[in-house]
């Protein structure tokens, strides 16, 4: 776990969803990689804090798919699961096409300006390769359209889930021309949303989605040891 600094937690917050919310975060960036032993005293020691909210934090991890808990043995960063990966794919899809379908029929006010200051902001951070942060960038694109839509909820509802889908874009990312992909099929869906043509806002927006997943097989010959596919 040498890739984890000292964490300074807020106090005046409960400590267990913190450190959720940093452990994720380090999994899903791929600085905890897939088998990764995470000792519970160590994680307290790096968190300040005693092992009972580390304890709640591998068991939520575990709910979601992140850790495997293997009962007084160890816990491990789970391997990418690609059954889940494509679960997971499915209900963001499903929702997101619907999502700009309503939102190109009426574009809420302001809607569009805030996307395209989003795209703005992802093409000079992969002009930068900072990986990290466009992955930020890309699902603060994404939670715009859930709030103009007014579902909100539903974009924790797929963070729950897409743990191992979130992987493998990450995984995918430093491929040659997957920014510029991301950024060609993002403009797509911002003119569809524009023009208030659901179909095209639609159709860019299966595209974008459709891109890691149709490299799956790729991405498991270069990452063997990542991956789990049965």
């Amino acid at each position: 776990m040498s890739a984890l600094p000292k964490f300074r937690l807020d106090r005046t917050r409960l400590a267990a969803p913190q450190v959720t919310e940093k452990l994720r975060d380090a999994i899903l960036s791929l600085d905890l990689v897939p088998g990764t032993v995470l000792a519970r005293q160590e994680l307290a020691d790096r968190f300040g804090v005693s092992q009972t909210p580390v304890r709640e934090a591998l068991l939520r991890l575990n709910e979601e798919g992140l850790v495997d808990v293997f009962p007084q043995h160890a816990t491990l960063v789970s391997r990418i699961d690609i059954a889940a990966a494509r679960e997971a794919h499915f209900l963001r899809r499903s929702i997101e096409l619907e999502l700009v379908h309503q939102l190109a029929l009426e574009p809420p006010a302001g809607l569009v300006e805030q996307m395209k200051a989003v795209i703005a902001q992802q093409a000079a951070l992969s002009t930068a390769r900072r990986y990290g942060d466009f992955v930020g960038a890309d699902r603060a694109f994404h939670h715009l359209m859930y709030e103009a839509g007014g579902v909100a909820s539903l974009w924790e509802l797929v963070g729950r889930v897409s743990g191992h889908v979130d992987r493998l874009r990450r995984l995918h990312l430093p491929t040659a021309g997957k920014t510029e992909a991301i950024l060609r099929d993002h403009r797509a869906i911002v003119r569809g949303i524009e023009a208030r043509d659901p179909a095209a806002a639609q159709a860019a927006l299966r595209r974008h989605l459709s891109g890691t997943l149709s490299a799956v097989d790729e991405i498991c010959r270069q990452y063997p040891d990542y991956v789990a596919t049965s």
